[in-house]
């Protein structure tokens, strides 16, 4: 192969068509990025001497992928989502916000419209055994003040790491809740502690995970979005301290301020007082938030969601 071939004229020729550079019709900025993309391939394909059968290898994998509805796995999983985090926080900090709470990725499982309580709630319908949680805390500005009427959607996976409408076993929006701050910024939830998950065995993301030599093992987490008005929403997530994968998420999603201390509570009376009978766990957790600000892009991500049925 030319080390040249891509800066011969009949290439670039090429690449300007493919892309409708050659033209003013379309989207000027979609059309540059197509460039960008296509550039890069042919350029991998011309270093690498990748051959037809592997190209089109490539294409099945790809096709399978959006078959399996894994493509939210694989954006996690190669870094992709947790590198867009990266950006967004590199704009903060530039315009000075710097003091709420991190975000994190917010994952390919979330399902709109849960049902919404005012201060606490129960997320689970109580078909499962589990270790109980009891999870509160409050929605802060940056200066330490309540934000009344903050909305926390939270979301998590059961005992086997399963999330309702993905698993046809739970009920409808099982392990799913918005809670609305009261006047104190307080909110509340009994739970079941989660377990973490792995991608599917034998399905399109761990058959590339494998190939790349990682696993595809996620930690014990609960999912969050934050959101009040005049405030950036936070999608952040809290990873269960003590898990094997804490430090080690197939998904990049760990990050320093989202673990906090996991209580157990093993005396008689505290249990009691829970209206239990064994022993359950205790996690408490504030959210900072950062009003919005002028000049940074938008915190809501709109993307293609599961809907629910």
């Amino acid at each position: 192969m030319s080390d040249n071939l891509l800066a011969t004229a009949n290439v670039r020729e090429l690449l300007k068509k493919s892309a409708g550079l050659d033209h003013n019709n379309g989207d000027v900025r979609f059309k540059r990025i197509v460039g960008r993309l296509l550039s890069d391939l042919f350029q991998t394909i011309e270093d690498f001497d990748i051959q037809p059968d592997e190209l089109w290898s490539a294409a099945s994998y790809v096709t399978s992928l959006g078959q399996a509805n894994e493509v939210g796995l694989v954006i996690a999983g190669l870094g992709l989502e947790a590198f867009l985090d990266m950006r967004m926080d590199e704009a903060e900090r530039k315009a000075g916000l710097e003091n709420g709470t991190p975000r994190t990725i917010e994952g390919p499982l979330y399902v709109a419209g849960a049902p919404l309580f005012k201060t606490e709630a129960r997320l689970d319908d109580g078909t499962e055994q589990g270790e109980v949680l009891f999870m509160d805390g409050r929605v802060l500005d940056v200066h330490g003040e309540p934000i009344e009427g903050a909305i926390v959607d939270v979301w998590h996976a059961n005992t086997l790491g399963s999330y309702s409408f993905f698993d046809p076993s739970q009920s409808k929006y099982n392990l799913r809740r918005r809670i609305e701050a009261g006047a104190d910024g307080r909110y509340e939830f009994r739970s079941i502690l989660p377990k973490g998950y792995g991608c599917p065995p034998g399905g399109p993301t761990q058959q590339l995970l494998d190939r790349l030599g990682r696993h595809g093992q996620r930690p014990a987490h609960i999912h969050f979005f934050v959101s009040a008005p005049g405030f950036r929403k936070l999608t952040t997530q809290i990873n269960i301290d003590g898990d094997e994968y804490l430090h080690d998420d197939f998904a990049f999603a760990t990050r320093d301020g989202l673990i906090p201390a996991v209580r157990r509570i093993s005396d008689p009376a505290k249990i009691h007082a829970r209206g239990l009978n064994a022993s359950c766990a205790e996690i408490t957790f504030d959210f900072t938030m950062n009003r919005e600000a002028s000049n940074l892009p938008p915190a809501e991500v709109h993307r293609t969601r599961v809907e629910a049925a």
